[in-house]
């Protein structure tokens, strides 16, 4: 269960990747758009020739098989890599005929070069760079010969793939700081505020998970349910920062206190709730008992005094207690109450102490 941050992540990657993925045949047909253009426009004669028809009507094949056919349908980065390397040859081969690096159509290089950059990475982006500069003398060779190859040839080709290699880097380093401002936003929608447990969105998706896994598996676990008592009275007494400290001290005794396959959440404002994973009730129990003790034992300072916080808590399991886990949920809220009940006044007397 402490994995599914992790997890999670690596599926809003994989949806994300797949939504380019189906944008890819966008920027394809573009590229072969401009590519024609170009050509019937700007070269009629050339258009027509044989040879590079083949190449249009071989590049539109290839993009209509990669849009409907879908082969790697299921491994996202090769399908992607492939259309990136098609694309590669395809502009390499129709640079070939239509004048080689001195032709406008050269800038067009950077559609896989930020193509590779949006979806595959620092490394595949570098891949292609390498690529597109190892293009740049093979097309020299392939419509001039190797005569040209100068140091005036070098300084230029220095002068031209250097604003590629740029575009690589800033396109790189923008989706960098993209997917790390993502991975925080990701963090913050899952915790509390306050005590950077989890919050109650997150722990129903993964206790959903559990309650998967578990009806499945036949395997046990345990909801707890925790309420911190006299919250109200701290905060009327001390202040709403003193009730807020008392809320993050509790908060890190019941960390302290699970393992790190275990849930703890903020249920509300001074009620926290936790998954027990392949626990069972007398496991449960043990816990909680625990829980009150430690809780007990943990005091607030606050104006020279000593607040000494008390919790009850609920437990129920699963299957034991009903076959949904809104039903152990439920359970657990109940027992937490018969807990509040049991330690009513003069019990449940808020105990304050001077330092």
């Amino acid at each position: 269960m402490n994995r599914d941050p992790f997890e999670r992540g690596l599926e809003i990657e994989q949806a994300q990747l797949r939504g380019f993925a189906r944008s890819v045949s966008e920027i394809e047909w573009l590229l072969l758009i401009l590519v024609v253009l170009y050509l019937f426009f700007g070269n009629p004669a050339l258009a027509s020739s044989a040879a590079v028809l083949s190449v249009l009507v071989g590049f539109a094949a290839f993009v209509l098989v990669f849009r409907y056919a879908r082969p790697f349908a299921r491994r996202v980065h090769v399908k992607l890599t492939a259309e990136i390397l098609g694309m590669l040859a395809f502009l390499t081969a129709v640079l070939a005929f239509a004048g080689g690096v001195r032709s406008p159509l050269l800038n067009l290089y950077l559609l896989p070069i930020v193509t590779a950059a949006l979806a595959l990475g620092k490394r595949a982006t570098v891949l292609v760079v390498v690529l597109v500069c190892a293009c740049y003398p093979l097309l020299e060779v392939l419509t001039e010969g190797t005569d040209r190859f100068t140091a005036d040839f070098a300084v230029t080709a220095i002068g031209v793939l250097a604003p590629f290699m740029l575009v690589a880097f800033c396109t790189t380093l923008l989706v960098d700081n993209i997917n790390t401002a993502k991975q925080r936003i990701r963090a913050l929608s899952d915790r509390d505020e306050l005590t950077g447990v989890y919050n109650i969105r997150a722990f129903t998706r993964l206790a959903e998970q559990e309650h998967e896994l578990a009806s499945r598996s036949e395997r046990q676990y345990s909801i707890l349910m925790i309420d911190i008592e006299h919250l109200k009275e701290i905060n009327d007494t001390f202040g709403h920062e003193a009730g807020n400290r008392a809320v993050k001290l509790v908060a890190e005794a019941l960390l302290r206190l699970t393992r790190s396959t275990d849930v703890v959440a903020r249920f509300g404002g001074d009620e926290f709730i936790v998954l027990l994973v392949n626990a069972d009730k007398a496991a449960a129990e043990e816990v909680a008992q625990r829980m009150r003790n430690v809780v007990f034992a943990t005091t607030l300072e606050v104006d020279v005094k000593m607040v000494r916080l008390k919790v009850n808590v609920g437990a129920a399991s699963f299957p034991g207690t009903g076959g949904a886990l809104q039903a152990v949920m439920t359970a657990a809220d109940r027992s937490m109450y018969k807990d509040k009940e049991f330690r009513e006044p003069p019990k449940g007397k808020l105990i304050i102490q001077k330092l």
